[in-house]
């Protein structure tokens, strides 16, 4: 199994920046890609962004639009979120997950954190 603990959530104003952290452990070797997703109070989780422990691959969900950067540390095993210019609807609670492939829905992955919440006021 890979364990996944995300951290980096918190409170912060319209038009500021976070920076989510998601630690891997256990078999990190059969994990091939990370993905970030979110879910807002009564909607579907969605897609954030996706990153090949290689590097060879990055992918972003459409509304994304340049405000957040996915990278990881293959050293320390973390992946990280960098989110700017936020916005209120960006309110929900994010998830790390692990896949086995280039992944982009939610049924892809196999393990996930327990997530971490980001609100944003307006």
């Amino acid at each position: 199994q890979v364990q996944l603990v995300e951290s980096g959530g918190g409170l912060v104003q319209a038009g500021g920046s976070l920076r989510l952290s998601c630690a891997a452990s256990g078999r990190t070797l059969s994990s091939y890609a990370m993905g970030w997703f979110r879910q807002a109070p009564g909607k579907k989780r969605e897609f954030v962004a996706g990153i090949a422990w290689s590097g060879g691959w990055t992918y972003y969900g459409d509304f994304v639009k340049g405000r957040f950067t996915i990278s990881r540390d293959n050293a320390k095993l973390t992946v990280y979120l960098q989110m700017d210019l936020l916005k209120p609807e960006d309110t929900a609670t994010y998830y790390c997950a692990s896949s086995r492939t280039k992944a982009l829905n939610v049924s892809q992955y196999d393990y996930w954190g327990q997530g971490t919440q980001v609100t944003v006021s307006s």
